[in-house]
């Protein structure tokens, strides 16, 4: 079985997406302290031809606290306001829009359980099959650190390989992996081009503004945009 484990991100780039897809299972780490100024409540998209930064409202946000202690604030409105605003003449507007509208009036306000429900929707949409589980739903020692946190989960779920974003190379050892029979892979994606508008391409924006300008076979296509190593 196939394993990622990632914080939850909220809406991320075309490059998380390819790591759910690449694995059977995607572990959302929601039991680990927040980071404030980090993707897991913002991201960017194109205003204007240029990108902005857009980012979901949190209520107690600290990093004194784990995600899943964290609620979403009421700024929904305002955000899909912005999305109309800035994506209405794009091709796939109307088919995307509304699954835009159901993530973020989702009544759930824990984070975690709230970029959830973004992953699971687009995923729907894109027809990903990969499961989604809690890293706190895991009987798991809580008492262990960064590697062997990540080992632990992976023997408790069967995991025979581990893949993680590329910028995790120098966080893990692959001796350990190997010691516990799980192969170790990083995923390097590669920059995946598109038709905007008429601006020059914006590249690593949100997976809003790939759906917008492509349909759902393009976006299939832009998936397998990775090399393993």
């Amino acid at each position: 079985m196939k394993l990622a484990i990632m914080q939850p991100y909220f809406l991320p780039y075309i490059g998380y997406w390819q790591l759910i897809n690449a694995v059977d299972t995607f572990v959302i780490f929601d039991d680990v302290n927040f980071i404030k100024k980090g993707y897991i409540n913002r991201n960017s998209i194109l205003v204007g031809g240029k990108p902005q930064q857009f980012t979901l409202e949190l209520i107690g946000a600290s990093q004194n606290k784990l995600i899943n202690e964290i609620e979403v604030g009421n700024n929904s409105k305002k955000l899909l306001k912005t999305i109309e605003m800035s994506y209405k003449k794009s091709p796939y507007f109307d088919a995307i829009f509304p699954i835009i509208e159901d993530i973020l009036n989702y009544e759930e306000k824990n984070l975690a359980k709230f970029i959830a429900g973004s992953l699971e929707k687009i995923s729907s949409y894109l027809e990903i099959d990969t499961k989604f589980i809690y890293s706190s739903d895991i009987k798991k020692d809580n008492t262990l650190k960064a590697q062997d946190k990540i080992l632990d989960i992976c023997k408790k779920l069967d995991a025979s390989s581990y893949i993680n974003a590329i910028g995790g190379q120098e966080l893990y050892d692959n001796k350990k992996f190997e010691e516990q029979n799980i192969q170790l892979n990083f995923l390097d994606a590669e920059m995946v081009k598109y038709k905007q508008f008429k601006n020059d391409f914006i590249p690593y924006l949100s997976i809003l503004d790939a759906i917008m300008f492509n349909n759902k076979d393009e976006i299939k296509n832009m998936l397998k945009n990775y090399n393993l190593i």
